[in-house]
């Protein structure tokens, strides 16, 4: 049975990439906001962000962050790693900056966005418990055979290692 899932990821410089990884058809995704209901999303506020991300959480089991050139740091990916961890969701990362955008082009690996996180009762860094996956690769289709062939371990490991803390 596919595992209901949500993709998390900077939306301009990633987005087409992130179309990719969720038509991989391995898992249920969440329906992405086309821009311009991201747009009007956006123009609700903080409140209306958080109100949304919290409903497109709702009833998912894990929650994939697409690891681009800019996704550390970015508050509402911050957001959306604490909630899902928080709510006991297994929580994984994948690099997708090797998949080519719209326009063709590839970018710049992203730092980990699991490292800023630290566990109270151990003072151990997310990104020790949480998994991160690196494609081998530099040709996009290659990244995506391999992101396409292991999504789904990856998703069940995740649910997994959470289920341990």
């Amino acid at each position: 049975m596919a595992r209901r899932v949500f993709y998390s990821f900077h939306y301009k410089p990633d987005s087409w990439r992130a179309s990719q990884v969720r038509n991989i058809g391995v898992v249920e995704g969440n329906k992405p906001a086309s821009d311009n209901d991201w747009e009007s999303v956006k123009r609700g506020g903080d409140k209306a962000i958080q109100k949304w991300i919290d409903d497109q959480l709702n009833g998912r089991s894990c929650t994939v962050i697409l690891i681009g050139k800019e996704t550390a740091g970015r508050k509402w990916i911050h957001y959306e790693i604490k909630t899902s961890w928080n709510s006991s969701k297994g929580v994984v990362g994948i690099y997708v900056h090797n998949l080519k955008d719209s326009s063709g082009n590839q970018t710049m690996k992203g730092k980990n966005p699991f490292e800023k996180f630290t566990m109270k009762r151990d003072d151990k860094t997310l990104s020790s418990i949480v998994k991160t996956y690196y494609p081998p690769y530099a040709d996009s289709e290659k990244v995506y055979d391999y992101i396409s062939q292991n999504l789904n371990n990856w998703i069940e490991e995740a649910v997994t290692i959470r289920n341990k803390y």
